[in-house]
């Protein structure tokens, strides 16, 4: 992420914290949290038994995801609009509904684990109200890395580091083309094909998945 600046989709993964600390040089970094990540944590309690206030979260959670739901593929000044509008309000009984239990709830208690993660990343889960591009969650992210996670077993064997960078760095143009609705064989194929045939690494923007899609 070196000389990134902006806003960056994550979970609560500490290791990220070292994109924000304060001795870090470069463009600054906002932090934009999963609500998936927090409502799951409250799901799980209510899975053991009855379980009111994590049920009242959930479904505070639940409203959040309603709007999104009827603003998915709209532009980012619509979704910012809308979400301002129609989102603040229920983060703000969210709010609410967080500060009053967990004033109440032990800490050490599931419950008061799941109101503590909430809190502890709360600026970082409101980030999707002030732009439009951000997500609510990473889960889009989540879902395409997938397939990479469950063949991590495979990655032990790349030999060594290069290999090991090799691999990752196909595995994201791979990705990137899934996202960009290119084909990734096709993609590939016609990139090594353009390089052979002397395709000027001046322009090798114009073999990116995202440009190759323009063009097909």
């Amino acid at each position: 992420m070196q000389g990134f600046g902006g806003i960056l989709q994550v979970d609560g993964y500490a290791g990220y914290n070292r994109l924000i600390a304060a001795d870090r040089i470069g463009p600054g970094i906002q932090l934009a949290y999963c609500w998936a990540h927090a409502r799951r944590k409250l799901i799980e309690i209510t899975r053991t038994g009855p379980a009111p206030i994590a049920e009242e979260g959930v479904a505070l959670i639940r409203d959040l995801y309603a709007v999104e739901a009827e603003i998915r593929g709209s532009d980012p000044a619509t979704r910012l609009s809308v979400r301002q509008d129609r989102s603040t309000p229920i983060l703000a009984r969210l709010d609410d509904w967080l500060a009053h239990h967990r004033a109440r709830a032990s800490a050490k208690s599931p419950l008061g684990e799941a109101l503590a993660y909430i809190a502890k990343y709360r600026d970082g889960l409101g980030r999707f109200l002030t732009d439009g591009r951000v997500e609510i969650d990473n889960n889009t992210v989540e879902r395409t890395i997938r397939p990479i996670a469950l063949n991590r077993k495979n990655a032990l064997f790349a030999g060594h580091d290069a290999g090991a960078e090799n691999w990752a760095t196909i595995a994201s143009l791979v990705e990137t083309c899934k996202m960009n609705g290119v084909d990734p064989h096709t993609w590939l194929s016609a990139t090594l094909t353009a390089i052979v045939q002397g395709h000027k690494q001046s322009q090798i923007h114009e073999l990116l998945p995202w440009n190759y899609a323009v063009t097909v």
